[in-house]
């Protein structure tokens, strides 16, 4: 291959054909690249711009699916990824830069986003199993680490997505930044997670109806799930985040109130008994399994933070993401942490890991009955808030199945644009819905009827293991991709005053995000090798933990293989990667200059507010 056709050159001497050639060589970070109008040699633009101008509700309706052809203003002739068979990856640079999805979300939006797509099941379900696992102590300790790694990876990838809203995120940062081909490993592992989380987050839902009546069908509410968290994503990205608000609100606030009543009730006492105190962490104790029973705990704890990092999916659907996204990456992360450690540990203080509810196998797929939360008020001998905790928890799993979506159908588009995916997943409508990853999306969905079969949990938990270390490997290459791009940034003659957003934690941080995603993968092949109880279930026994845990990994290694091998890609050097194509912001230099000077001006709280918030 000759040097004009390099695989990661940047240069305008690509054989397009002359047709369709600019006349002036715009370049893709030139301005007047993304604002002239393309075309043909006839003189015709090339889009359609005639329409009725009074069409009718179903005329609208069915229009709403087209595509817009004024929506993307790269000439399409030129928004192709592969040129003589190899991937260009500049080429895949600019079609995410260019995303046709629509720009709608604000900043409360954001800020509900990562809660909604994080705080689920994981917390008011399998906590109980965590707690059983390892202890109060452990859980607390879990948490706390798992909770500050994210502090670290949520900043990194804010200092990104500030600077670089596209579509994709952190799958294209991979692709720009570390290795096209792990971008397209990364990105389908992350696609995938939550293509199979959709089906379990129904099931879950199901089940947990379960709590109130066991008489009727679970397809019946499979059905009525399904068809909901669908039409909710047919609203297009607007109507996902409002949903997102409402779904968050009420965990928010059912959080909050469990954690008032459960200081309550630890200090009056329940009917069997008055102060409650610490004596859980006396006897059984406060840890369970030893240091294996802790890193057992760890494991999942970081699958039931999984979803934090979809602020920064949502940043190319975002109006003002210079403006949102710094003040949602660092409020996200003080309610996450608070929600989690404060109110877990309330419940490591009123439930005791040795309690038979908190893990039985009739109720593994997140039935209410087995949530230490709803356990707890149980115990406390309140009649009316279990059912009401219950619904919560319910609220929690669709929330968790409508973000399922989101993150699916958004991960599956930005593939596309790179070439990484067949293009028809890339297809976006004039609602600038990504309609037809949706309908994928929606059709895996369908699985969830296995909830019939009796099998259920070992359809699902199988399917989970294809893709259940993708949040590990997603959050240790947003913190690679940040080491990266600053070492481009600094070699490219760049300083940080030019950002945006800044990453509290620095390269620093997100070199201990690195690292500490390493040693939970290690932790994860040791828990999966030799579970907790290895030698009650035998080699076979062992041989299906171990897959079950750890299928996630030689997968995505086997994608990443066969595509650097397909494809010659190559690591980017740092002088080689493009660090001007998808800045939103045309005066970004000024108007930072003109906030920092504002900002001296602020008084000494509400700077620190500012810092923090």
């Amino acid at each position: 291959m000759s040097k004009s056709h390099s695989l990661h050159s940047f240069h305008s001497h690509h054989d397009y054909p002359e047709e369709f050639s600019s006349p002036s060589h715009l370049t893709s970070n030139s301005q007047s690249y993304y604002n002239s109008s393309t075309n043909y040699p006839s003189g015709e633009p090339w889009y359609s711009v005639e329409r009725d101008p009074h069409p009718s509700l179903s005329q609208r309706f069915v229009d709403s699916f087209k595509r817009d052809p004024n929506r993307r203003t790269i000439n399409p002739a030129l928004n192709s990824t592969y040129h003589h068979g190899a991937l260009d990856p500049h080429m895949a640079v600019i079609a995410t830069a260019n995303t046709a999805l629509a720009r709608k979300l604000k900043g409360r939006h954001l800020q509900m986003i990562a809660i909604g797509g994080s705080v689920g099941a994981g917390l008011f379900v399998t906590s109980g199993r965590m707690l059983h696992e390892g202890g109060p102590a452990s859980v607390l300790i879990a948490f706390s680490l798992i909770g500050g790694m994210l502090f670290c990876t949520v900043h990194a990838l804010g200092e990104m997505a500030v600077l670089y809203p596209v579509a994709g995120s952190f799958s294209a940062y991979s692709t720009r930044f570390l290795d096209p081909a792990w971008g397209f490993a990364m990105g389908w592992a992350y696609a995938t997670q939550w293509l199979i989380v959709l089906p379990l987050e129904i099931v879950a839902a199901s089940v947990t109806v379960g709590y109130w009546n066991t008489t009727l069908s679970r397809s019946i509410f499979v059905t009525i799930f399904l068809v909901l968290i669908i039409s909710i994503n047919l609203f297009g990205v607007k109507g996902y985040g409002e949903a997102e608000f409402l779904f968050s609100l009420v965990k928010i606030v059912a959080v909050i109130g469990f954690t008032i009543l459960g200081i309550i009730i630890n200090c009056a006492g329940n009917p069997n008994g008055g102060y409650i105190g610490g004596k859980f962490w006396v006897e059984p104790g406060p840890f369970n399994n030893s240091f294996k029973g802790l890193c057992s705990v760890l494991i999942t704890a970081s699958f039931a933070f999984a979803g934090t990092e979809l602020i920064g999916l949502a940043s190319a659907e975002t109006a003002n993401p210079r403006k949102s996204l710094p003040t949602a990456i660092k409020q996200v992360f003080w309610r996450i942490t608070l929600f989690y450690v404060v109110s877990l540990t309330v419940v490591g203080l009123l439930v005791a890991h040795d309690d038979d509810r908190l893990f039985n196998e009739s109720s593994a797929n997140a039935n209410g009955s087995a949530s230490p939360f709803v356990i707890a008020i149980e115990d406390a001998g309140i009649a009316v808030l279990p059912s009401v905790m219950n619904a919560v928890i319910l609220i929690a799993i669709l929330s968790v199945g409508n973000s399922a979506v989101f993150g699916s159908t958004r991960t599956l588009a930005a593939l596309a644009d790179q070439g990484h995916a067949p293009k028809i997943l890339g297809y976006v409508d004039r609602k600038g819905r990504p309609i037809v990853a949706i309908a994928l999306a929606s059709t895996v969905g369908f699985i969830a009827y296995s909830v019939e079969s009796g099998q259920q949990g070992t359809v699902l938990n199988w399917m989970l293991s294809f893709s259940g270390l993708s949040s590990i490997f997603t959050w240790g290459s947003i913190c690679l991709a940040h080491i990266r791009f600053r070492r481009a940034w600094a070699l490219q003659g760049h300083s940080l005053n030019e950002l945006a957003f800044v990453s509290q934690p620095g390269l620093v941080g997100s070199w201990v995000g690195f690292i500490f995603n390493v040693l939970v993968l290690v932790a994860q092949f040791w828990t999966g090798a030799w579970p907790i109880n290895y030698g009650e279930i035998g080699v076979k026994g062992q041989m299906k933990s171990f897959f079950l845990a750890y299928l996630t990994a030689p997968v995505v290694l086997i994608m990443y293989g066969g595509y650097k091998y397909r494809y010659k890609t190559k690591v980017w050097r740092a002088r080689d990667m493009d660090l001007q194509t998808g800045r939103r912001e045309v005066n970004l230099d000024k108007l930072l200059k003109a906030e920092r000077e504002e900002r001296e001006e602020w008084p000494r709280w509400k700077r620190w507010y500012g810092l923090v918030c």
